[in-house]
């Protein structure tokens, strides 16, 4: 039985779920899906938007390229050198009686023959007569398979006989877009990067928003086949990352209510609805992404916002250790890999890691097909030997190992916020500035402005810390101070994201956990709980579960109210974020 559908009465789903589009936005990909469906669309959170005209040299085929910061293996063959004799690691291990083992991956095992297919290039033109040509969105997403573009640098520049038939998509969303040659006129833009709004003076905020925009309007339109004229028929719920700040909550629920015309929105927590996904009340969830990683507890369905820890790495530096990694061994073959300036790169490496990464004892190799997909030539494909697999997934543990991207942070002054929206301050009578009049609040038509012009009050901080994912977990337990809870949460682990599924990880934590707390702490036992559902869509399962309960109405948010009011709503209520939502629900589930 689908334990989804077991944990709450399954008429609900078929019901209310019909109607319930539920939102998980990440900075790598977004998980999107109608509330009764029993997995989510999981797309890359991306848009490729041709460039025209000659203001766009010096070209760039992604937005934030220039912003990258390369670091050679020669300034880390010291750190990797030490990092190497970490436990199991080590090539000398003194007081380790047991064997070294050396585990091997059949290359021509069912489930790596997928990851090892040729990534095909994106056909970027469509039909000028086409019915779909001014909708370039549904023409851009087909699936991946059917696709056809044994050359689609052929009609470039001075080769160009078919202009009256063919031409360019103005954008392309999704995989397709990380699979665009670089020899063709696009740029990629991730709206959203190491979980905030990914605006920076390279790529101004209100691009960002377009951007979201039409991510969100052609999955809504092309996957889940909702029309603009029947939008006003459908609820949002956003399962925000805990990273937001209460500004981009702000800005995603106007990019819901006002601009996708969605009839009501309500936010809830990533972590909170983890729990939920799995059935829990209380547990300390772990969500390992594909560029950040938080730690949050969770206790008795409510998340403690004191617990928060964030950490700016994930699955894709993971991914990008391993290619690290196989050059230092000169392992890997003589091609131009590149995976921050060439996506359809960074593509191939998540599948060699998914395959063949896991953290086991002793030496890990494999023999694997590695492709290369240099300019204006076909995609090749080379057998070769894959070493040392283990070290890669370690680095979430030595974060010193991997090699994290260097983008300068969105500005600070822009997230100010006189409210935080995840604390129940409605009843607080905020100083309005001096400069202001009354009448700029009584007719306002955009909340944005009334936002700015209150004071900052700073009532929460993000942490972020560049510790590795043991140390973090236990710093987050241990700062709930009572020690009752602090055992019930070390033995109520919960890991969430792609990462969770690497072999071997969930004992690497428990172990490495257990070393991490200290020693003055009567805490003995730790243990890691099996997710009942598949921990890349936990959170969005449980924002599905949270949507059809049919509590809490009071926090669904209209969309005539928000556009009208802004965050408050009919006589002053403020709208409630998950954080302070009490723990019924879970009463109702386990009944």
């Amino acid at each position: 039985m689908d334990y989804s559908k077991s944990v709450i009465p399954s008429h609900l789903f078929g019901d209310q779920g019909s109607n319930l589009v539920v939102i998980n936005p990440g900075s790598a990909n977004i998980r999107i899906g109608l509330a009764q469906q029993d997995a989510p669309f999981n797309i890359p959170h991306c848009i490729a938007r041709r460039m025209t005209g000659a203001n766009e040299s010096p070209r760039r085929n992604v937005q934030d390229q220039m912003l990258n910061s390369q670091v050679t293996t020669a300034q880390h063959v010291e750190s990797i050198a030490s990092l190497l004799k970490i436990h199991f690691l080590d090539e000398e291990v003194v007081n380790n009686s047991h064997p070294r083992k050396m585990g091997r991956v059949d290359v021509l095992l069912q489930q790596n023959s997928k990851k090892e297919t040729v990534i095909p290039w994106t056909d970027v033109f469509q039909k000028s007569q086409s019915k779909e040509a001014s909708t370039a969105p549904e023409s851009s997403s087909r699936e991946h398979e059917t696709i056809e573009s044994p050359g689609p640098h052929e009609s470039n520049d001075g080769d160009k006989p078919q202009t009256s038939e063919l031409k360019y998509k103005e954008y392309i969303c999704g995989e397709e877009a990380m699979r665009i040659s670089p020899t063709e006129p696009y740029c990629l833009r991730r709206p959203i990067r190491r979980g905030h709004l990914n605006i920076s003076q390279y790529y101004p905020m209100q691009q960002v928003f377009e951007d979201i925009q039409a991510i969100w309007d052609w999955i809504l339109i092309d996957k889940l086949h909702i029309p603009h004229s029947e939008r006003n028929m459908y609820s949002a719920l956003i399962v925000v990352p805990e990273t937001f700040d209460n500004r981009e909550i702000k800005e995603i629920l106007s990019i819901v209510l006002r601009d996708l015309r969605f009839s009501s929105a309500v936010v809830h927590q990533e972590g909170l609805a983890a729990v939920f996904g799995n059935g829990l009340s209380t547990a300390c969830v772990v969500n390992i992404g594909a560029q950040v990683t938080s730690v949050i507890c969770v206790v008795d369905g409510v998340a403690l916002p004191h617990t928060q820890m964030t950490l700016r790495f994930g699955g894709e530096d993971v991914s990008r250790c391993l290619l690290w990694t196989q050059r230092h061994h000169q392992t890997w073959p003589p091609i131009r890999t590149d995976a921050l300036a060439k996506p359809i790169d960074l593509l191939m490496l998540n599948r060699l890691k998914e395959s063949y990464c896991q953290i086991y004892e002793g030496e890990v190799e494999a023999v694997g097909v590695v492709h290369s997909y240099e300019d204006g030539l076909p995609p090749g494909s080379h057998k070769t030997r894959l070493t040392a697999l283990n070290v890669a997934p370690m680095g979430l543990f030595y974060p010193t190992l991997l090699v994290p991207d260097v983008y300068p942070p969105p500005p600070r002054s822009w997230f100010k916020d006189y409210e935080d929206m995840l604390e129940d301050t409605w009843h607080i009578d905020f100083p309005r500035r001096p400069d202001v009049s009354d009448g700029l609040y009584s007719g306002i038509n955009n909340p944005l402005q009334m936002w700015d012009n209150y004071p900052y009050m700073s009532n929460q901080q993000k942490k972020e810390d560049n510790i590795g994912l043991a140390d973090a977990i236990t710093k987050s337990i241990l700062s709930t101070g009572r020690i009752d809870l602090q055992r019930k949460l070390f033995c109520s682990m919960q890991l969430i994201g792609g990462v969770a599924l690497t072999a071997g990880l969930i004992s690497a934590v428990e172990e490495r956990v257990l070393h991490a707390i200290p020693s003055n702490e009567a805490i003995d036992t730790v243990e890691v709980l099996q997710s009942r559902t598949n921990p890349l869509f936990v959170a969005w399962r449980g924002g599905a579960i949270l949507s059809v309960i049919d509590y809490g109405r009071d926090a669904w948010i209209h969309r005539e109210d928000w556009i009208k009011n802004g965050i408050h709503i009919a006589g002053g209520r403020k709208y409630k974020d998950s954080y302070y939502l009490q723990a019924q629900p879970m009463c109702y589930i386990n009944s």
